[in-house]
């Protein structure tokens, strides 16, 4: 072959990619619902169109595997600073306001995600739930959901918002260990919304499919450590 042939033949293939990739980006995402509710986050996003499931296991008491949901922190999450330094650049010096994209090291992200964007809908024995706003209409600027609990943000319809909510939820599975998941949902409450965050959705699911693990294993290295030292 020659290398004009080559040369097209290049062009031609990555001419079909971009087509699939384009394609990807803007496949509609299909409407899935929790029937019958059985969690809070059912509760909260009762229906969705994107959505992640991650789940581990435990060696430790459900006190300790909450302790350490809440004490984890950043520094812990193998990759977390450095995917979200890529979502978000920020310089050595700046001075940005603490927030999942910009976490500090040490401090428990958790505290860090309902101190900037997210609010902590719900905590009951067994789950916490926490959500955000991430889309808003066209001229306003994505803010925390309007009140605190799992029923106000199910509550809120209007057009043109995308809401995000996450779980972490935890129980024995009856071989001496504890199962914790995260789940995290997000429902557009528009067409248009929903077109907007499908782009985005698939753009970064690989990389935050990867924190959710990490995230996941740093809060069970914690806990299986404290469990350990108990002993």
């Amino acid at each position: 072959m020659t290398p004009l042939l080559l040369v097209g033949a290049a062009l031609l293939a990555l001419a079909v990619l971009a087509t699939i990739a384009g394609v990807a980006l803007l496949w509609p995402a299909r409407t899935k619902r929790a029937e019958p509710p059985q969690t809070r986050l059912d509760a909260a996003v009762p229906e969705w169109q994107f959505a992640e499931f991650h789940s581990t296991r435990i060696l430790a008491s459900p006190e300790r595997v909450e302790a350490a949901i809440d004490a984890v922190t950043a520094g812990e999450i193998r990759g977390f600073r450095l995917l979200t330094w890529i979502r978000n650049p920020r310089w050595p010096g700046s001075r940005q306001k603490p927030s999942i994209l910009a976490p500090p090291a040490d401090r428990p992200i958790l505290a860090v995600a309902t101190s900037a964007g997210f609010i902590e809908l719900s905590r009951v024995p067994g789950e916490i739930v926490v959500g955000t706003l991430v889309i808003a209409p066209t001229g306003k600027v994505p803010q925390p959901p309007p009140a605190p609990g799992v029923e106000a943000f199910a509550a809120l319809t209007a057009p043109g918002y995308a809401k995000a909510a996450m779980n972490f939820h935890w129980q024995e599975d009856g071989r001496g260990r504890m199962r914790l998941s995260t789940t995290t949902r997000i429902v557009a409450t528009s067409p248009g919304a929903r077109r907007r965050f499908a782009a985005y959705w698939r753009l970064i699911y690989p990389g935050s499919a990867f924190l959710r693990r990490t995230w996941l294993a740093a809060i069970r290295r914690r806990a299986e450590a404290a469990e350990h030292l108990s002993r």
